[in-house]
């Protein structure tokens, strides 16, 4: 279970960043952007095919950030000049970069397994510094020394990457393009009131939740090995999981702590379907419904608390209401005996 557990860790840690692009899109333009399960292997596929013909993968990388950015945009595009409705955009470019991947890849999967990936790199660096050595006696110090990976470089540094994505877009949402892309998410009439194109900042916006969604694809086929051109299969309902289970148990009042909570969301989301796949009548096939159960949960459970607290204040004011009209009541009986 404790190893199960950290892989999860890992792993919530590296689709953190597509649970931020999918907020980008969802929450932030209110656009339900379903191009995400084709950019997230589109990320993976132009980082692998690259790295396999000779580029570092820090290239790759970048050169999968742009590929899914150009994703975003064109659904953008469809949706704004070609005045398709949004929904049926996102599906469309969703099933067109099927086959766009496929032809990036030129096969169904790609194998990483005996190239050098930025995980690799960033693994070597990581042992350099020898922290794990430090990390290790101090768990060992306190008895716990059986249940400790052998390394933790992914874990560290993947959630130092997530955080500083977070940061960087909570201070671009501050300035004056990030304002109006917000503005036109949640009033874009009032926005076109002001001459303001909203057509740019739709197709810039998804360009940019769709460039984060393809980060997140890189590395996590370069985490796997592998790429696969149906790795992406439910990304969209586990990046809602993400942001929908962030946002309820963390809150979500401002844009700093709304960005914090998708990430722990992320990673919950990974600890919840772990632990849910060690029940044992439950197996490795049963993911998708577990996903789907725990998105059900996580958008019915928050109504039903704010049900109940919405009947104890009901309570409390009709107990207060009675108490001072019987206070009232008092006071007017005493009055009435002084008169007398």
């Amino acid at each position: 279970m404790p190893t199960a557990i950290f892989g999860s860790l890992e792993a919530g840690a590296l689709y953190a960043l597509m649970a931020l692009g999918v907020y980008l899109s969802f929450r932030i333009l209110d656009f339900p952007d379903l191009t995400v399960d084709g950019s997230f292997v589109t990320g993976g596929a132009v980082a692998a095919v690259m790295i396999v013909n000779g580029f570092n993968p820090f290239i790759a990388t970048i050169a999968a950030i742009a590929a899914g950015f150009l994703a975003g945009c064109f659904t953008g595009l469809l949706h704004t000049k070609g005045k398709i409705n949004a929904l049926l955009s996102g599906i469309l470019m969703m099933i067109a970069l099927y086959s766009i991947n496929l032809r990036i890849m030129g096969k169904s999967n790609v194998s990483l397994l005996s190239e050098e990936t930025v995980i690799t790199k960033l693994t070597e660096f990581w042992k350099q510094l020898k922290i794990d050595d430090a990390i290790q006696t101090g768990l060992s110090a306190i008895g716990i020394g059986g249940f400790i990976p052998k390394t933790w470089a992914i874990l560290f540094l993947m959630v130092i990457l997530a955080f500083i994505v977070k940061v960087a877009m909570d201070w671009f949402l501050k300035t004056e393009l990030g304002l109006a892309l917000r503005a036109t998410g949640d009033n874009e009439t009032m926005v076109r009131s002001f001459s303001v194109d909203t057509d740019f900042y739709k197709i810039f916006g998804l360009g940019l939740s769709n460039a984060l969604v393809a980060f997140s694809g890189a590395l996590v086929a370069q985490y796997n090995g592998f790429s696969d051109v149906g790795m992406g299969i439910g990304m969209i309902v586990i990046g809602l999981a993400s942001v929908i289970i962030g946002e309820a148990v963390f809150g979500a009042k401002n844009i700093i702590r709304a960005t914090a909570a998708v990430i722990g969301g992320a990673i919950l989301y990974r600890i919840i379907v772990t632990m849910a796949l060690r029940v044992e009548f439950l197996e490795t096939g049963d993911m998708k419904l577990i996903t789907a159960l725990i998105v059900i949960c996580a958008l019915i459970l928050p109504k039903v608390v704010d049900r109940q607290k919405e009947k104890q204040r009901k309570r409390k004011r009709l107990k207060a209401m009675k108490l001072a009209d019987a206070e009232g009541r008092g006071q007017n009986l005493a009055a009435v005996k002084s008169d007398l």
